[in-house]
């Protein structure tokens, strides 16, 4: 067991009708041996009162019951908001379709107190069903095209070489020290799901902290559980294309600079119409006008800022 004295973390989950996995999760960090963590859970307006559910199987949860559906970003800052309120000097959003090892959050409180301006760290996650083969080991981001690129994404542990410092973190399970949160802001609610963990990495880059990965603390991830229903055309809905393509639009137009700006709308524009043919010739028409619709409101949408705390 390992554990920073005087530390304290608030470890925040979002459930969006996904009982089951928040279940699996929750009985998982039962057995977490860091010895000073309070468990928020931020119901994003489930159905069949799943929050209440939850409260009743595991009372020693706080419980976030939201009127509607606020998304990743307003659901986890709802949780983030009542972990400042409360003091603690962490927080760690994390997934509901995961699950974790008892010391991973020993392990990523020992790695991010290990240098200055260490403001955000990520673990090694695996997938749940293959737990040789990575999920994420961080993640790299390429600014002559705008491009996030997974680290390890699908490669076996196995002999896999880690990258210390990082370029974003993904929100599937990411440790924020206060000092950076109260500097840097929240999560941006514009992007409700889908690239507003890379948009905030880049701000926690931008004041002049530094992200990290924590290779010995490990989690499983079962990979798009809120997501991956059964639609009529296929797994993924068109709103979940709609949210990638307006928010990578967005995240372009805030992040890219000078010579980067062309090459980057050009490069993300040929994909987007490559997703149009390809949705066209296999007849997904709602997709279509998902990817559509992205773009326009991604090019067009005035982009909103991040709320601040208090």
């Amino acid at each position: 067991m390992v554990f920073i004295p005087e530390a304290s973390v608030a470890i925040i989950l979002v459930n969006w009708n996904g009982l089951d996995f928040t279940k699996a999760c929750l009985s998982s960090l039962r057995q977490v041996d860091f010895p000073s963590y309070k468990i928020f859970l931020v119901d994003n307006a489930s159905q069949n009162q799943e929050g209440q559910k939850l409260k009743s199987l595991f009372p020693e949860l706080e419980l976030i019951q939201n009127e509607e559906n606020l998304g990743f970003a307003g659901g986890n800052n709802m949780g983030i908001r009542a972990a400042l309120v409360q003091g603690f000097s962490h927080v760690l959003l994390l997934n509901n379709d995961t699950e974790v090892e008892p010391d991973f959050l020993g392990e990523m409180m020992l790695r991010i107190r290990q240098q200055p301006r260490l403001g955000l760290v990520q673990p090694l996650i695996l997938f749940l069903g293959e737990k040789k083969k990575i999920w994420s080991a961080g993640g790299k981001w390429i600014p002559s095209l705008g491009r996030a690129v997974t680290l390890g994404d699908r490669e076996p542990l196995a002999g896999f070489r880690f990258a210390k410092d990082l370029d974003w973190a993904t929100g599937c399970c990411m440790l924020i020290s206060r000092e950076a949160l109260l500097e840097v802001g929240l999560l941006n609610e514009q992007y409700f799901a889908y690239f507003e963990d890379v948009e905030w990495s880049l701000r926690f880059r931008a004041a002049g902290f530094f992200l990290g990965l924590a290779e010995r603390a490990v989690i499983y991830h079962e990979a798009g559980a809120a997501s991956k229903k059964k639609h009529a055309e296929g797994v993924l809905s068109p709103r979940v294309f709609y949210l990638h393509v307006r928010n990578q639009f967005f995240l372009l137009r805030k992040s890219l600079k000078g010579i980067y700006v062309p090459v980057g709308f050009a490069y993300h524009s040929l994909r987007f119409v490559l997703w149009l043919g390809y949705f066209l010739a296999r007849g997904r028409f709602e997709k279509m006008k998902s990817v559509a619709k992205g773009m326009v409101d991604g090019l067009t949408e005035p982009l909103k800022s991040a709320p601040k705390w208090p």
